[in-house]
């Protein structure tokens, strides 16, 4: 079969980069392949769940898609996955010859680690608005002394769950605007933001600046890594987090606040008839998403918007947003939330509007499900009773174990090994193709993807357990833990780059501190210059102010 898709070098890839065309590229190796070096406009897009994930990242079928792997066995994880995409409809598809191997040799740098652009966008930001920070001693200072202090926790509800630092309160960076009026009741109390590290620290506190509350606003100097740094301890366990309602009067301050912030980046608001335009352009991808949190979401959520929480889609943007050079359309709810996410992103080089909620729910939005309906209708479950009769009857019957490599060491039944999609034929090398093969997974829809490889590589006898690991507890097998059986080097899966960081290993938590500060002088010049940070004091006095608080 010939190939359908184009090979390209790095230096044409890099062209693509930097012109005026839309460009989606999936680095389609696992999240620990990825972490270890990457370009860094690279979206992650594991070929383990490509075609789940494709059609989200990448909504439009004619976009431009380059593809790569580490250059290994002639691009073969890449070509595969071209394949794939092609078959479901993609038609401008690429792959970059020599993969991140490829990359590096033109010279060009691989970037360590995960969310690259977003951690590099918040080092700038610290830099330009000169978002004040408090060291964790001095907080400690302030709280032993029992100053007036509002601590957040501008991660997820759980992240803040697993540890935080102590007396903080959760409320995810995307919230902090909404309901900051029921957290800071006093315009006087400084406020200080944290997370585990640094990003999510200082756009926090400079999301809360740029909006002009009042109160003294600053960021926790390396968040929880730099607390541990300081020999304090974390709180594990917390439950507290922001309260559901806010008093209307501080609502209506902060939507004047929003709306005053909107119109100093001349954001756009479209009607229904402007936003469906916009999703119905055929030479441009827009994203359609609600920056809400999941309960609101769940409750009134436009069908076929992607719930894409403020503070992560800015921590995260390459999760939600594959193709560079596309279109974010927020959905506007209360005038507060949109309206300042969309600043960020504006400010992230991304063109972003806004759309009524009323006028949202009248859209007309492209399919862009689950790319994989012909792997889930092959799939052949087996329950627990099957498998019994299967495992008595057959002479040769594989296990393979498609859930994380982590969770398999902790415990698996007897007998299975682990695999992953990329490697699963390799996984049963020594196997004859007409031999039983049951897989089981965390989602029946991976096992059926993996299901479909081995089907096209001749296996003939493969099903997947229906109710994934449980089905084997139901059938009776026994479970081993194996912590050494496999090689860290085969866990392609695992990121050990940000291994034990929160786990109170503290050369990890240095080193992962020196990475982020580092990101900003390993970029060059066209990999920074998309980014259009507009900054501005958002009040006068607040470093002054900030400075006289916290040394009071």
């Amino acid at each position: 079969m010939p190939d359908l898709f184009s090979l390209i070098p790095a230096t044409t890839l890099r062209e693509w980069l930097n012109d005026a065309d839309e460009i989606a590229l999936f680095d389609v190796r696992e999240a620990g392949e990825f972490g270890e070096g990457h370009p860094f406009f690279a979206i992650p897009l594991p070929y383990s769940r490509l075609e789940l994930d494709a059609g989200r990242l990448a909504p439009r079928r004619d976009v431009r898609v380059v593809l790569l792997d580490s250059g290994e066995r002639n691009e073969a994880v890449a070509r595969r996955a071209a394949h794939r995409l092609t078959a479901l409809g993609y038609t401008r598809v690429a792959v970059l010859q020599g993969g991140a191997r490829g990359w590096s040799a033109a010279g060009y740098t691989l970037f360590k680690g995960v969310n690259v652009p977003s951690k590099t966008f918040g080092e700038l930001v610290e830099h330009a608005y000169g978002t004040p920070h408090i060291a964790a001693e001095e907080l400690a200072r302030r709280q032993a002394a029992r100053a007036p202090l509002v601590l957040l926790d501008g991660r997820t509800v759980e992240e803040h769950r697993k540890m935080t630092i102590p007396g903080a309160v959760s409320c995810p960076n995307g919230e902090l605007p909404y309901r900051l009026g029921a957290l800071a009741t006093d315009p006087n109390t400084p406020v200080v933001i944290h997370c585990a590290g640094r990003t999510r620290s200082i756009i926090g506190a400079q999301l809360l600046r740029s909006l002009g509350v009042p109160n003294p606003v600053v960021a926790l100097e390396n968040g929880t890594q730099g607390w541990t740094l300081a020999g304090l301890a974390l709180e594990y366990g917390s439950a507290r987090r922001y309260p559901d309602t806010v008093d209307r009067i501080a609502l209506a301050d902060a939507r004047e606040r929003a709306k005053a912030l909107a119109q100093r980046f001349e954001l756009t608001t479209l009607d229904a008839a402007g936003a469906q335009a916009w999703l119905d352009a055929a030479d441009r991808t827009t994203y359609l998403l609600d920056v809400r949190s999941a309960a609101e979401f769940q409750h009134d959520g436009v069908p076929g918007a992607v719930h894409a929480p403020g503070g992560q889609l800015l921590q995260a943007t390459d999760q939600t947003i594959g193709v560079r050079g596309a279109r974010a359309l927020l959905v506007d709810h209360d005038g507060i939330r949109a309206p300042v996410i969309a600043t960020w992103l504006d400010q992230m080089g991304i063109e972003t509007a806004l759309v009524a909620a009323h006028d949202a729910q009248r859209l007309r939005l492209r399919d862009s499900n689950e790319l994989a309906p012909h792997a889930a209708d092959e799939a052949a479950p087996i329950d627990a009773r099957a498998l019994r009769k299967l495992r008595d009857s057959a002479q040769r019957l594989h296990l393979l174990d498609l859930r994380s490599s982590a969770v398999h060491r902790q415990g698996h039944p007897v007998g299975a090994r682990w695999a992953i999609r990329p490697k699963v034929v390799e996984a049963l090398e020594g196997a004859v193709l007409s031999d039983s093969v049951v897989l089981f997974a965390d989602c029946f829809a991976v096992a059926a993807l993996a299901a479909h490889d081995l089907r096209e590589a001749g296996f003939t006898q493969v099903s997947i357990a229906r109710d994934g690991v449980e089905t084997l507890r139901a059938a009776g097998y026994a479970f081993e833990t194996s912590p050494h059986s496999l090689p860290d080097h085969e866990r392609i899966d695992y990121l050990f780059f940000v291994h034990d960081r929160h786990e109170g290993n503290l050369d990890a938590a240095r080193a992962y501190l020196a990475w982020e500060t580092g990101l900003i002088a390993q970029c060059a010049p066209d990999e920074l210059q998309h980014f259009r940070i507009a900054a501005q004091p958002s009040h006068a006095d607040t470093i002054d102010t900030i400075d006289r608080l916290i040394h009071s």
